[in-house]
């Protein structure tokens, strides 16, 4: 069994690793080739973040999540991006959707649900961030608050060397969660614990919500499942779905170094998707 999960592990890690790859190469490239006036451009891009990001988002893994998680922490997206990917992204839920013959309907129907509360919860924190900043000006996040006590910003030789040593230390993190993960999930039995737990209850997207922030594929499989089975309504799987940010959520506590910060931020993706399960039950 130990071996199992350790190998279901490894490739869950694995798959992420592109992405992750590409998102710290492509923050050490800003850091090492453009000016403050292109970071500033890119932030004012922040318009057409939330847009993207939801649509980005609904691709089936969750590389485009951790990929926020990172462009968030560095100072490239803004938080109304960030919580759009969050909210849209499907992780397994299609690719299980697909596998049942006879839902195409409802992978219509899911997708561009999560996607239409993606952008209307991304450009609603975009709108109040721009207002909170007019009133109180702050410092914008950067790589340098990536990159904190890293020792990034005394290497030389380019951009390769750190990117691949954020990327090996956040890949081993991702491991070693992962792992305890599937291995509590072995133990308890998430299918049978999700099923108790849902069956009946007026607060199922409450509940829903709590279990699509395991941060592991298997919550958003059995959340899919019990849609399909009727055991939770559509609202209840939608609550769950957008809650289910997949690694995205582990890698933002991992390189965001304001741990308030990443707690509102969990809090605030609870809120709205237990809010949007509510208003579609």
């Amino acid at each position: 069994m130990l071996l199992d999960i350790l190998l279901d592990a490894a490739g869950d890690c694995l798959k992420d690793l592109p992405f992750l790859f590409a998102a710290f190469l492509f923050l050490e490239a800003l850091e090492h080739h453009t000016s403050d006036k292109m970071n500033r451009l890119l932030l004012k891009a922040g318009n057409l973040g939330p847009l993207a990001g939801a649509v980005l988002g609904c691709v089936p893994q969750c590389g485009f999540s951790i990929m926020a998680a990172d462009f968030y922490s560095g100072g490239v997206v803004t938080l109304g991006t960030l919580l759009a990917v969050f909210l849209s992204t499907s992780d397994e839920a299609i690719v299980i959707l697909l596998s049942n013959s006879g839902h195409l309907e409802d992978i219509g129907r899911l997708v561009l649900t999560k996607v239409v509360i993606g952008l209307i919860a991304g450009y609603i924190i975009l709108a109040i961030g721009k207002i909170r900043e007019r009133r109180h000006p702050h410092k914008h996040k950067g790589i340098e608050d990536l990159c904190h006590h890293c020792g990034c910003e005394h290497e030389e030789g380019g951009i390769l060397k750190p990117a691949l040593r954020h990327t090996g230390e956040v890949l081993l993190f991702l491991f070693i969660f992962t792992f305890l993960i599937n291995l509590l999930l072995e133990v308890i039995g998430l299918q049978k614990l999700s099923t108790i737990l849902l069956a009946d209850s007026l607060f199922q997207p409450v509940l829903a919500a709590l279990i699509g922030l395991i941060p592991n594929c298997a919550a958003s499989v059995v959340l899919t499942q019990l849609y399909l089975d009727g055991v939770i309504s559509f609202g209840s799987a939608v609550s769950g779905l957008c809650s289910a940010a997949g690694l995205g959520l582990v890698v933002l506590w991992r390189v965001n170094h304001n741990k308030k910060e990443n707690l509102f931020i969990t809090l605030l993706l609870l809120a709205i998707s237990i809010a949007a399960g509510m208003i579609l039950m």
